[in-house]
């Protein structure tokens, strides 16, 4: 298996799951860019999985669909109606394959209620639930829900590769940083921040994204201090709306 990450719309990653002549690709949020990609790397479009219905997510499914007659679309059952064209709905356990490939769909609802993540030979797909050092907005979900879906992610193996929806890393990393000030493996990850940061590692996330240290001491001091009363999800749920509103 190979991977491409490929930059659409302003900060949008769409991600080419390569296997021999054929891919998948992952949440295209438009369809040049993917269509060059396909080009590029001389292999035919099997498959587009989506993580969530969002637009930034979808907006390419049509003009892929209509260039590749017969591609398989494939989102959570929560977005029959959300999602352009699906052709395939799963649930939590799931599998999807990509000729030997089979990739396992986690149910990870937080961001939206149907967000999906792919987990496929050392690799996960993660969309707008965990980014670098960070945590997708509560746009559907609650707190509680993204606690369990990042707790699901966390556990996966630590060399796990962690494939995100967004280029956020940096702003990400600076919030981080405000909220732990004295994490040492935050500021080594930001002082050598490539331009591209996709992919972390579960390692690199549970090392340095707030959203997943939530059990931390000065974490919850922190998260006291804007309100929490101090358990896993109450403390998820004050520093993801002071992320709301951070500004570095």
């Amino acid at each position: 298996m190979r991977v491409t990450a490929e930059p659409c719309l302003k900060d949008n990653y769409a991600y080419l799951v390569i296997e021999g002549s054929r891919a998948a690709v992952v949440d295209p949020g438009e369809a040049d860019p993917v269509l060059a990609a396909l080009a590029r790397e001389k292999v035919k479009l099997a498959a587009i999985w989506l993580t969530h219905h969002h637009s930034d997510h979808v907006g390419g499914v049509g003009g892929l669909a209509d260039a590749n007659p017969g591609v398989e679309i494939v989102a959570h059952s929560h977005d029959r109606e959300r999602s352009p064209r699906v052709t395939k709905l799963v649930e939590d356990g799931d599998t999807v394959a990509l000729g030997e490939l089979r990739a396992s769909i986690i149910h990870n609802p937080g961001h939206t209620l149907g967000a999906i993540s792919y987990v496929i030979e050392g690799a996960v797909f993660t969309g707008d639930t965990m980014f670098g050092a960070g945590c997708g907005r509560l746009f559907e979900g609650t707190a509680a829900m993204m606690h369990a879906s990042l707790a699901r992610l966390a556990a996966l193996p630590p060399e796990t590769r962690v494939y995100f929806g967004h280029e956020y890393t940096a702003a990400n990393l600076k919030f981080a940083a405000a909220v732990e000030p004295d994490n040492a493996a935050i500021a080594a990850r930001l002082a050598g921040l490539p331009a591209r940061t996709t992919p972390s590692t579960i390692a690199d996330e549970l090392a340095t994204n707030p959203f997943l240290r939530v059990t931390q001491p000065k974490i919850i001091a922190a998260a006291r201090m804007r309100g929490a009363a101090g358990d896993p999800v109450s403390v998820l749920g004050a520093i993801r709306a002071w992320k709301d509103d951070f500004r570095a």
